[in-house]
């Protein structure tokens, strides 16, 4: 395996205290955010709005179409090309009345209007439920998961440091006034399992180490498994934040928020597998000792 570091020695754990710091300040600031905008901003998924089918008599980019629909200040609207019939798009904006005959107005020759819709509020209502489900439940299953594999406690604390980078990245975009869409859903939901698969990685070394290193403290045993892992997990985070980069300027609008979620993502994922996870370990350590440690 390629190898960025030789033989590193950082101290971590050292800095953990500052780290905490950190992490509470950011979250703090998303949740003072979300107070003040009464919330996340949510999209057209959420929220509902209106849906306009266009006819155009040929060919149209959609980058030619945001750009005529930038002047109503629907730079936003969700477009897509309707593959059932051609030169048919779908465009779904914020609610307005009469809203397909201004968007028609925009084109010269006017395209022709095929339907005009209102997605009701039931409907996004609905999809706002089933995310939070999905959500809940995708946690819950890797709670299980980490409990059987290594302990209940650090299963625990491994489900707190992903709800730690789930609220990071809500916070971050609460603090932008971006939109919550389904693909930011997408987003934290990825988010969680590169999150999650850092963690693990990071918890086998540590297990290993338990084994081998059993004169040592807790502390120093996990500080010396994150500078054992270290390499790889810098290595796995570049390649993916460099591949994120080049979607975040060349993916185009419909993608870039999901690329951008994704970013924070895998910083604040890699951040906490090697700073809140064990902290939130060597902590209860001391609060309650387990079996093993009091030996």
């Amino acid at each position: 395996m390629i190898r960025i570091f030789k033989n590193p020695q950082y101290d971590f754990i050292g800095k953990r205290k500052y780290a905490f710091i950190l992490s509470v300040a950011f979250i703090l600031a998303g949740i003072v955010s979300l107070i003040l905008h009464r919330g996340p901003r949510y999209g057209i998924d959420f929220t509902g709005g209106s849906l306009v089918e266009l006819h155009f008599d040929e060919q149209v980019q959609i980058s030619d179409m945001r750009e005529k629909l930038s002047q109503l200040g629907l730079q936003d609207a969700v477009i897509q090309e309707e593959r059932g019939a051609q030169y048919n798009y779908l465009i779904k904006t914020i609610p307005k009345e009469g809203i397909g005959i201004k968007i028609a107005d925009l084109f010269t020759p006017h395209p022709t209007i095929e339907r005009e819709e209102l997605v009701g509020p039931s409907i996004s209502g609905g999809f706002r439920k089933k995310a939070f489900w999905v959500i809940a439940l995708g946690i819950l299953v890797m709670l299980i998961y980490i409990s059987i594999r290594f302990t209940f406690r650090w299963g625990i604390c491994a489900i707190i440091a992903i709800i730690h980078d789930v609220l990071v990245v809500v916070g971050v975009f609460s603090l932008l006034n971006k939109e919550f869409t389904s693909s930011i859903i997408a987003a934290i939901l990825t988010i969680i399992g590169y999150s999650i698969n850092d963690s693990i990685v990071i918890s086998d070394r540590v297990r290993e180490n338990l084994r081998g290193l059993r004169k040592r403290v807790l502390p120093e045993v996990i500080n010396t498994s994150i500078n054992q892992n270290l390499s790889r997990t810098i290595l796995t985070s570049l390649t993916t934040f460099f591949v994120l980069i080049i979607l975040f300027f060349f993916g185009g609008r419909v993608i870039h928020d999901f690329a951008f979620a994704m970013l924070i993502g895998v910083v604040v994922g890699t951040y906490s597998s090697i700073y809140i996870l064990s902290s939130l370990i060597i902590e209860w350590e001391k609060l309650s000792p387990t079996k093993s440690s009091r030996r």
